[in-house]
């Protein structure tokens, strides 16, 4: 139908714009890998973002692809419980990457006397890596226990999916997977404070430090370094409270089995990796300049074709 492939159009070209973003966040902190055999922790964060957010934009394009078009071949089991409980995985490792960002910034830009954080900036490059490893099997017990509710609401509704459209089916589905939300929620909310308060430590350090230094007219660089990190986990946090929203809009019209308002929600949900990753690239001044060289060449070989 047409509105099959339209909606499968926008899914894809949302999709692979998000991919293509975060491939090129790879493919440049992996190059840099290859030639300097080591990675500083900002990059080790930035590279499993990256790969986590890429997998989860395919994971994303190949289950509204069985929905829209083969809707039959999605409930074949496992797909859907595979298919779910990887987004589940894929989604909570993204956030908890993201959380390991922002309290990487916090802790390496704020200044506070604290003998614990002196302690914690000292350390924080060690703590980088079991941070991320933590994170990485935080996120797979969630995705373990959200395929474990979803296989069990499946069989509980086997012949929901027999008859009738498969979209309307799935999303009425929706409606026994509370426990799978309330799961998600658990994870995503548990990132959202690490945030939260990531951005008042850095909110109150920069107050002092601009407090301390409003006798000093010589142009401060910790001050930038402040105003930097504040504008990229401000930003982080806008879009992250769009994103716990539309969670909770999820359930509350799954509930309704509002097809459509769900699928815009889905569409919002989806455009947040790219976006997002948009921001870490004009935030990171390696990755911007490579992005600028690689639009300059396209620009000259597009006007030498003229």
């Amino acid at each position: 139908t047409s509105y099959a492939a339209t909606a499968m159009a926008i899914v894809t070209l949302e999709v692979f714009a998000g991919m293509w973003t975060n491939a090129f966040i790879v493919s440049v902190i992996g190059l840099v890998w290859v030639r300097k055999k080591t990675l500083n922790s900002n990059e080790k964060i930035l590279l499993l973002l990256g790969c986590a957010r890429f997998c989860f934009l395919c994971n994303s394009w190949v289950y509204y692809f069985l929905l829209i078009i083969y809707p039959d071949y999605l409930f074949v089991h496992p797909i859907f419980q595979l298919l779910d409980s990887a987004q589940t995985f894929l989604n909570c490792s993204n956030f908890w990457f993201s959380a390991c960002l922002c309290v990487f910034y916090c802790i390496k830009i704020a200044n506070f006397g604290n003998s614990f954080f002196i302690y914690l900036k000292i350390k924080i490059d060690r703590m980088v890596p079991w941070l991320l490893l933590g994170s990485v099997l935080f996120s797979l017990l969630i995705g373990s226990v959200a395929y474990d509710v979803i296989d069990k609401a499946l069989q509980n509704n086997l012949n929901v999916t027999c008859q009738g459209r498969i979209w309307k089916a799935s999303l009425r589905l929706d409606q026994h997977f509370f426990p799978n939300y309330f799961i998600i929620g658990f994870g995503y909310a548990a990132s959202f404070s690490a945030v939260i308060c990531s951005a008042l430590l850095l909110l109150f350090s920069l107050w002092r430090h601009k407090r301390n230094m409003q006798t000093n007219s010589m142009k401060d660089l910790s001050m930038d370094a402040h105003i930097k990190a504040m504008k990229f986990i401000l930003s982080f946090f806008i879009m992250y409270s769009i994103h716990f929203l539309s969670l909770i809009l999820t359930i509350i019209y799954s509930m309704k089995n509002e097809n459509d308002d769900i699928f815009l929600i889905y569409l919002i949900q989806n455009a947040f990796p790219g976006f997002h990753s948009l921001i870490l690239i004009f935030s990171n001044p390696n990755l911007e300049k490579r992005l600028l060289g690689i639009m300059a060449c396209v620009k000259c070989k597009v006007c030498l074709k003229r």
